[in-house]
């Protein structure tokens, strides 16, 4: 998800308020304010003695010409580069997007924001609002909320599904409202995802729970808002997780609750050209998968030649993170 850091320098008590009402992730200060942001609630800061050491973790650098880009992707290697151009020439920040991670635009107001956080489609990986009014920099932050990464979902055809008995699943309640269409991506292995619809559904039995994605059994792996995977058995109340919607659109959420039952299981089976993908959920009539217009499908209604939404990653994993490495799950 893109960061989203606020600057108070010189010191602006608005601002830094601004930044924490409105869940901007650190506000850089000068280092004798480090103590005056912790006593307005937490938030991290960006400071040679901050919790981000500026000049350690993150480093500023100004692009003035080609040598700056060079060193720039230098820096990027082992550390987050807030960079700033002199006249918004949005070349150079293609050049580097292009070339590293990590990078943060300094950026004065909203227009500037939607620039960098859209050139080549991916845009940078996060801005420094640079701004000594608290309401441009309350829009710079909604502009940049609105800018969500998207996650490039398939169809696949269901080849069959079948009762497995008796099992641990995991229920994941999120501190977020979600709509139809919504939901969660989770499967046995972390390169064949399936969109689990979030129970937003009305049926005469259950109320519906917006909030809630019966995501599958404790083994299985879900995708985190920083590209990483996590078992479902690993999650816990206040970790950040993922929503996604049938077009593609990310959202970040936290977790709530965590219920794990033992509750009877289905194991589904569909494919993907010639790639197979499996997962296991609950076998009940309110835990649905998600078909490629939005509309949710129950899992006990799904047949062979279902069409669901699914998310296919061809790098392994090693503890959650991307690796170029040949891995077979079966």
């Amino acid at each position: 998800m893109k960061k989203v850091w606020v600057k108070a320098i010189p010191w602006n008590k608005s601002v830094v308020t601004t930044a924490l009402e409105n869940g901007a992730e650190a506000v850089m200060v000068a280092p004798e304010d480090t103590e005056k942001v912790k006593q307005l609630g937490l938030i991290k800061t960006i400071s040679p003695n901050g919790d981000l050491r500026l000049g350690k973790d993150v480093v500023e650098h100004e692009i003035k010409g080609k040598k700056d880009e060079q060193e720039i992707v230098k820096l990027s290697r082992n550390k987050m580069v807030i960079v700033r151009t002199q006249d918004w020439t949005i070349i150079p920040l293609e050049n580097l997007i292009a070339q590293t991670e990590g990078l943060i635009a300094e950026v004065t107001n909203s227009r500037e924001a939607e620039t960098a956080l859209g050139i080549l489609e991916k845009g940078v990986d996060g801005v420094l609002i640079n701004s000594p009014d608290p309401l441009e920099v309350k829009r710079v932050i909604e502009v940049t909320r609105n800018i969500r990464q998207r996650v490039s979902l398939k169809t696949a055809k269901i080849l069959k599904v079948e009762a497995t008995g008796m099992g641990d699943r995991v229920c994941i309640d999120t501190c977020t409202h979600m709509t139809q269409g919504q939901g969660m991506l989770v499967g046995n292995s972390s390169s064949a995802l399936f969109l689990v619809h979030a129970e937003t559904v009305v049926n005469p039995y259950v109320a519906p729970r917006p909030f809630r994605v019966n995501a599958g059994p404790i083994h299985a792996y879900t995708l985190l808002p920083d590209g990483k995977t996590k078992y479902l058995s690993e999650l816990r109340s206040g970790d950040p997780v993922l929503l996604i919607d049938y077009r593609g659109n990310s959202e970040k959420a936290i977790v709530g609750r965590v219920k794990v039952e033992k509750r009877p299981l289905l194991y589904i089976e569909a494919k993907l050209g010639e790639k197979v993908l499996t997962t296991i959920l609950q076998n009940a009539e309110t835990v649905r998968l998600t078909q490629p217009k939005g509309s949710p499908i129950s899992v006990v209604a799904l047949h062979p030649g279902s069409e669901v939404l699914v998310y296919i990653e061809e790098a392994g994993r090693h503890f959650g993170m991307k690796i170029e490495e040949t891995i077979v799950e079966k």
